[in-house]
């Protein structure tokens, strides 16, 4: 118990069933540490679970397009010419991204 940074250890004991039905709440959080869900239960009464898998898809997609605006970058650097293809590259990337990002904002409502 040398490392731990929370020394003071609560006991609740529970039914079977009680455990049971807080397994199940725990399940439907997608979370298996119960120390992290019984703390935040106790002290907010509460917890939010959010769904980011659409934000990642979206940080996904800005991180290709960062790296093709960088290698466009590199190119002007090296006095190379700037493609049309790649003008029409990065244009279908922005619309994919403004086509995700509309998708998101259409399902937060």
């Amino acid at each position: 118990m040398t490392n731990r940074t929370r020394k003071i250890v609560l006991r609740v004991p529970v039914t079977p069933e009680e455990q049971k039905l807080i397994r199940q709440k725990m399940a439907l959080l997608h979370t298996r540490n119960f120390s992290a869900y019984a703390r935040k239960m106790l002290i907010d009464g509460y917890v939010v679970h959010i769904d980011t898998t659409d934000i990642r898809a979206q940080t996904a997609e800005l991180q290709k397009i960062g790296v093709n605006v960088n290698q466009i970058a590199r190119r002007l650097n090296s006095m190379g010419p700037l493609y049309t293809q790649d003008v029409a590259d990065i244009k279908g990337a922005l619309a994919q991204i403004w086509q995700l990002q509309r998708y998101i904002l259409s399902s937060q409502r």
